[in-house]
């Protein structure tokens, strides 16, 4: 097996960032030619990855050579997809920024670029969100993410700067949309404060506001079980969701009003992720929920984090407020497709969000 073989057997992950950096290298140095003393350092380390990128066998690489590779190796594309094959006329600001499509992304229109802050109920849409962008035929642009578990917002803002990804990104203008998920204490000044440098770098930034399923079904005593939530009631699910609206939910509109209000648009957006999962949980209080037979087939734990269908029915409220198109008719993502009514099941995901985003005003998603 020769080096490329070896590269491509490794890790998806590592291959992704590891292409990712060889490929941004060969476009910068394409693009910055006489600009960059390290253009030939960069491209011999390309070549110790990918000898055979070596067309004439002369010992050297160059960008004549390493553009000829990534044209016959597609899967490599991982930054700009088709735009790589435009030549060194590529401006080098666009080619600065951190947010790059994944592969399945490449040939596809590009769509914003997505920043996730968030905490362990919202971080794994960042992973879950790509394919599901990709199978709707959009460029799915990752402008990174950053977790801190069971966090307010604004400890995220109070990170230090070299730690602060979502603060570096924002500085320099290269998130178009940014979801953050707030905890229990609202006001967050920490949203304030990201939305007010976002909109200052980036006029057309879209923040959106993740309004969560209440922690232990809202119960603040000791010795809450996951097991406590199959023991719901229809009564016991209308009188829970209508506490958090009387006041989590009413206390986030209210910050995310006074917020657009001094900035002069609506920027700011709420994702009413909990308004779905309340009418999930009630199809399964009425047996109507596909391959879903209890409360907990929904949550792994205590505290709320969610299983595969939760999951997946959040991403779909997160694609339908990003993107601000119905996800109803994709296909059955990769987790959910275990469940012996996949597809049955994943429609009704679907629709769930697609009808909380849409019946929701601060959503910022207008049905046409």
């Amino acid at each position: 097996m020769n080096r490329l073989n070896a590269f491509l057997s490794c890790s998806a992950k590592h291959f992704r960032f590891s292409v990712f950096a060889l490929v941004m290298s060969w476009m910068s140095s394409a693009c910055l030619l006489g600009q960059d003393s390290g253009i030939e350092n960069r491209l011999n380390r390309a070549l110790k990855l990918f000898p055979d990128a070596d067309a004439d066998k002369d010992g050297n690489l160059s960008i004549a050579e390493a553009r000829q590779y990534l044209a016959k190796h597609p899967e490599l594309k991982t930054t700009l997809g088709a735009k790589l094959d435009k030549g060194s006329d590529t401006k080098p600001d666009s080619l600065s920024s951190p947010s790059s499509t994944t592969p399945g992304s490449a040939d596809l229109p590009v769509g914003p670029r997505v920043f996730v802050c968030a905490h362990s109920f919202m971080i794994f849409t960042a992973t879950l969100l790509p394919p599901m962008v990709e199978a709707a035929r959009i460029g799915y642009r990752d402008a990174g993410k950053q977790m801190i578990g069971g966090s307010r917002v604004i400890q995220h803002w109070d990170l230090p700067d070299e730690k602060n990804k979502a603060k570096e990104a924002l500085r320099e203008g290269k998130v178009d949309v940014l979801t953050l998920s707030p905890h229990l204490l609202i006001p967050d000044e920490g949203i304030d404060n990201f939305v007010k440098l976002g909109i200052e770098k980036n006029p057309k930034l879209r923040v959106l506001i993740q309004a969560s399923w209440p922690a232990r079904d809202g119960e603040t005593t000791s010795g809450f079980t996951n097991e406590k939530r199959n023991q719901l009631t229809e009564e016991g699910l209308r009188r829970m969701k209508d506490n958090h609206h009387a006041t989590w939910v009413k206390s986030i509109e209210a910050q995310v009003s006074s917020l657009n209000t001094s900035i002069g648009h609506n920027a700011v957006a709420i994702i009413p992720v909990c308004d779905a999962v309340f009418a999930l949980r009630e199809h399964i209080l009425k047996g109507t929920a596909p391959g879903l037979t209890k409360q907990t087939d929904l949550f792994r734990d205590p505290l709320g984090h969610p299983n595969p269908p939760l999951a997946s029915l959040v991403t779909y409220c997160h694609f339908s407020a990003i993107y601000q198109r119905t996800p109803v008719g994709l296909p059955v993502p990769a987790l959910l497709k275990a469940n012996p009514k996949a597809d049955e099941l994943n429609r009704l995901l679907q629709q769930l969000a697609w009808e909380a985003i849409t019946q929701y005003p601060m959503s910022g998603v207008k049905v046409d």
